[in-house]
């Protein structure tokens, strides 16, 4: 999915050159709010600078800053890893005199800030070499095409500035018009190819116009399908770099032995529905009765091979197979920039941590912005503002878990990344465990679609409120600890009562969440009854309400000093161990519970004196 530039404006002089920006890149645009916009709606607000601008580069959407470039760079510095992954981020004098590539120049930066000079009549100032005198970048060819050895160009394009020139060889060239301006020469030699074979070349080139489709009998071996495909790649001398995409039916979006291959060969999965794949059955070699009878079209590899590869294509090999495997190679007469098919779907458990930007992995935010829709109640969708906001959305109040769980999973049947929208960690006490009962469960009590059970599921760890709370009290989960959920509307009262019998008589740290609604205020008093048989009255707590938030609070007593007045659905509370301590510090008091290095201290200190 390619994420759309979000352009940041941090002053009202800036406000119409970004605007520009926007409107040229099709881009998002992120205003300071101090500055009045009259047309608000197509804009989104901003508080703080720097935590927004790391919040959309860790995204990974590309970064448009209509301000200094020091700003971007101070806001980037601490969250910066490795340039393969950096998304563009370009930075524009307010007053339009330069558009200045910062990060991502072979990643997109320079074309971006090309067009923003021409359209703001300004100049772009590149700064990498080979786009500089050249006009490209070797170790990022364009849409279609593939280079064998991206480490390798930077030790080329040296060459090349040192006045060396190209001489262009395979039999793809006449396919390579973008290398066509290079300077013609002799010294460095460029292969454009289809074939596996690595010839005698500084670097080789691979246009992406073949298509694999496969086909295969339910829960077959990886390792057979796999054998088949690299046999037969071999056979015809196509380089795996050459494959667009790997192409089959689309009941067969979950079958291991194709993910497994597609992750092997590195290659998107793109799937076609029995009515596609029967349209072309006038151009299948091998049509099969059987195959039809048992799938709802004449061929699975074949048709999907063409499907993939458009009307002008033609089969470079006809199906092969094996007893649980079938293989098919079409090549379009052109490097294939955009996929077809329906890629398979999938369900992003997203975890929004307590609740502020920092405490939200980069992960996380990538997930948003890679999402085609967000699902989830509103408020913690909210949570994720500025990067949720204008992305499509389905809200669904509390008590709405299962509908929306389910329509997440259907919606991802469909094809589309759905981020499912969950506060702390989506496996704590959120939705990652309904998402998967859903999927058991047999589809005549309840459970989802065939289409629906065939989507990818993923989890996205998050800091969970007892975390959050601990961290900001100190050290008190330095110990064994548990967490009880006080909520009687999915668990049975009397069982919660045995966890926390159980829980007491263990001496854990215990978190309680949801200790009290506004109709459920005696649980929280029977716990204190309960865990007060097994520990001192004195024993410390710390109440944490709206963590991570604006309306945050804190506060530490003790035990017998709990009312239920004082908590609801948005607070956790840490009741300390019989090791539990209160140390006052500068800072307030932190609590913390021993690990036990004192006593392991001391038997040392026995034993050498022995």
């Amino acid at each position: 999915m390619t994420l759309k530039p979000a352009i940041i404006c941090l002053s009202p002089s800036g406000l119409g050159i970004a605007k520009q920006a926007a409107q040229t890149l099709n881009g998002t645009l992120y205003i300071k709010d101090n500055i009045s916009d009259t047309d608000s709606k197509t804009t989104i607000p901003f508080h703080q600078t720097l935590p927004t601008v790391r919040e959309l580069f860790l995204s990974g959407s590309p970064l448009i800053g209509v301000c200094a470039a020091a700003i971007l760079i101070r806001a980037l510095a601490p969250v910066l890893n490795t340039k393969q992954n950096e998304p563009p981020v370009i930075a524009i004098a307010e007053d339009s005199s330069s558009v200045v590539p910062l990060l991502g120049g072979h990643h997109g930066a320079n074309t971006i800030a090309r067009k923003l000079a021409a359209e703001l009549s300004s100049t772009a100032a590149i700064t990498t070499a080979g786009d500089l005198h050249f006009g490209i970048a070797l170790d990022d060819p364009p849409p279609g095409w593939q280079i064998n050895s991206p480490e390798k160009a930077k030790s080329v394009m040296a060459r090349m500035l040192q006045g060396q020139k190209i001489h262009l060889t395979g039999e793809e060239t006449h396919k390579a018009t973008w290398l066509e301006a290079l300077p013609k020469g002799n010294e460095i030699k460029l292969t454009a190819t289809l074939s596996a074979k690595t010839p005698e070349s500084d670097l080789i080139f691979y246009p992406k116009r073949a298509t694999l489709g496969v086909g295969c009998s339910r829960n077959c071996p990886p390792a057979e399908l796999d054998d088949l495909i690299q046999d037969t790649l071999s056979k015809v001398d196509i380089s795996p770099k050459a494959l667009a995409g790997i192409f089959s039916i689309d009941l067969k979006a979950d079958e291991p032995a194709i993910l497994q291959l597609s992750q092997n060969l590195k290659c998107p999965l793109r799937f076609f529905s029995a009515n596609e794949l029967e349209q072309e059955t006038p151009r299948l070699v091998t049509p099969s009765d059987i195959v039809f009878a048992e799938v709802g079209c004449h061929g699975v590899s074949e048709a999907a091979a063409l499907a993939a590869a458009g009307s002008n294509s033609e089969l470079k090999v006809t199906k092969r197979k094996t007893a649980n495997a079938t293989c098919a190679i079409a090549l379009s007469d052109h490097p294939i920039k955009t996929l077809k098919g329906q890629k398979r779907g999938s369900v992003m458990l997203i975890s929004t941590g307590p609740g502020k930007a920092p405490w939200r992995t980069p992960e996380a935010s990538q997930w948003v912005a890679k999402a085609d829709q967000l699902v989830g109640y509103g408020f913690y969708i909210d949570l994720l503002d500025p990067i949720a906001t204008h992305k499509p959305r389905k809200e669904f109040p509390l008590g709405g878990e299962e509908d929306r769980c389910r329509y997440a999973l259907e919606k991802a049947g469909d094809g589309h990344d759905i981020g499912l929208v969950c506060s702390g960690d989506a496996g704590i006490y959120a939705m990652a465990s309904l998402v998967y009962e859903l999927l058991d469960r047999p589809k005549e009590q309840g459970g989802v679609s065939d289409k629906a059970k065939r989507v990818e599921v993923i989890v996205t760890p998050g800091i969970s409120a007892f975390q959050a709370a601990a961290s900001l009290s100190g050290a008190p989960i330095g110990h064994d600890f548990c967490t009880i959920s006080l909520s009687d509307l999915l668990t049975p009262r009397d069982t919660i009562v045995q966890r926390l019998k159980a829980a007491a008589q263990g001496d854990f740290v215990i978190a309680l969440y949801n200790p009290a609604s506004k109709k459920r205020r005696d649980l929280l008093k029977i716990a204190c009854e309960i865990i007060q048989k097994h520990r001192p009255a004195k024993t410390p707590i710390m109440l944490g309400t709206n963590l991570g938030r604006e309306t945050e609070r804190i506060k530490i007593c003790a035990l017998k000093c709990l009312q239920t007045e004082q908590v609801d659905m948005f607070t956790v509370i840490l009741i300390g161990s019989s090791q539990t301590k209160v140390l006052n510090t500068p800072d307030g008091p932190r609590l913390f519970t021993p690990r036990g290095y004192e006593n392991t201290i001391n038997t040392k200190k026995h034993e050498e004196t022995k």
